[in-house]
């Protein structure tokens, strides 16, 4: 059986920041130094092979990366999306990449010595990336880009980037370093959420880069390195939308056991109760779809990928309608700076829209089912069953 993790509870390293995080939340940002703790936590190198920067302390399955990913939820979503950020790109380096490439980065990648970014987004491709219009083109031996990439998380402070563009046709995607001439950041500030997350927008003029920074052949860029990016964003992603339903449950709970009305708790008014039980069924619910996209995703089982857009969906959802109910049972005590009912209940709107819009994940998690219906049900193509059946 797999060693299991603690669900959310604390740690020295979310307890280190709970307070922090609202005061990010405010003023834009944690310090650079984070990444570095939480390199030396054991955070950013969670799922690396130990050969590419993962530590002693890597997590060894997905179950445990998740319990993680939720641990770190449950305090700061800004911190856990660098932590969603990181591993995107290192997963798709690791499945995609040279060896050069993962000698090269996974193990700064680990250690927090350079962040990363990715970079897919654009004005006009938001959920549909094919529709990208970046620009990868081979200019002797190397290649130069050019494009606006939106939305970027921690675009602020990304040493790299893994931007998607076209090469003709052909969707692929290359390695930017961002010191390098043409490398334009825009800062983001006053978003609806995740205002802690260094997000920029980039601007890349006539980038060069070697041509050895493409990661996998053209036509393979979307498909392959960015889906694998997606998709483990999406996993932890939906983890960390666990761990922020439970942390609202946590302290709304809290509040409506103490909080006295005419000598009376709240929790004494069965609409209150009932409320709370709602909150838990949400909570309880992703965090079942997240374990069971978690064993799949071990197992290599074929419907992992749709595990993840199930949990994802679930999950932000979850995390949403169970803000939104703590906020409403604090009351003011829920609209204040320093509530952190109020900071998820902002960034888990921002949940239900990125990794695959819940519009998206829907037409994706119906399609797994009926694909499998269809199969079960396709008439038989034997010619002699056929002729016989006229």
């Amino acid at each position: 059986m797999t060693e299991r993790l603690p669900r959310t509870e604390p740690n020295d390293f979310t307890e280190g920041i709970r307070q922090a995080a609202a005061e990010w939340d405010t003023a834009g940002g944690p310090p650079r130094d984070m990444a570095e703790r939480m390199a030396k936590a054991g955070l950013l190198g969670a799922d690396l092979p130990a050969d590419y920067g993962g530590s002693a302390r890597s997590a060894r399955s997905a179950l445990q990366l998740g319990e993680l990913t939720a641990a770190l939820g449950a305090v700061c979503t800004s911190l856990r999306s660098l932590l969603t950020v990181q591993t995107m790109v290192a997963a798709a380096v690791l499945r995609w990449g040279t060896e050069e490439q993962r000698h090269t980065w996974l193990p700064a990648l680990a250690s927090g010595e350079r962040i990363a970014g990715l970079a897919v987004t654009e004005a006009d491709a938001g959920s549909d990336l094919n529709a990208v219009e970046t620009t990868i083109e081979r200019d002797g031996g190397r290649l130069r880009v050019n494009g606006r990439k939106l939305w970027v998380t921690y675009g602020e402070w990304a040493d790299v980037l893994l931007v998607l563009g076209r090469d003709g046709d052909r969707p692929t995607a290359v390695l930017v370093e961002t010191d390098r001439p043409g490398v334009e950041r825009e800062p983001v500030s006053g978003q609806l959420g995740l205002r802690g997350a260094r997000i920029a927008h980039i601007r890349l003029r006539d980038v060069e880069v070697p041509a050895e920074n493409r990661v996998a052949p053209p036509g393979f860029g979307l498909s392959h390195v960015i889906g694998t990016a997606l998709d483990h964003g999406r996993f932890t992603v939906a983890w960390g939308c666990v761990g922020m339903a439970d942390a609202c449950l946590e302290e709304a709970g809290g509040h409506v056991l103490t909080r006295r009305q005419n000598g009376v708790a709240l929790a004494e008014h069965e609409l209150v109760r009932a409320k709370i039980a709602e909150m838990h069924l949400a909570a309880a619910s992703a965090r079942a779809l997240a374990e069971r996209a978690a064993r799949l995703r071990d197992d290599r089982a074929p419907d992992a990928a749709s595990a993840a857009f199930a949990a994802k969906y679930a999950a932000a959802r979850a995390a949403a309608s169970v803000s939104r109910d703590a906020v409403q049972l604090q009351g003011a005590a829920g609209c204040a700076p320093d509530s952190l009912a109020q900071r998820f209940f902002r960034d888990a709107k921002v949940m239900q829209i990125i990794e695959g819009a819940d519009e998206v994940a829907l037409l994706r998690i119906a399609e797994h089912v009926l694909g499998g219906r269809r199969a079960r049900t396709a008439p038989s193509r034997n010619p002699a069953g056929n002729e016989a059946a006229r």
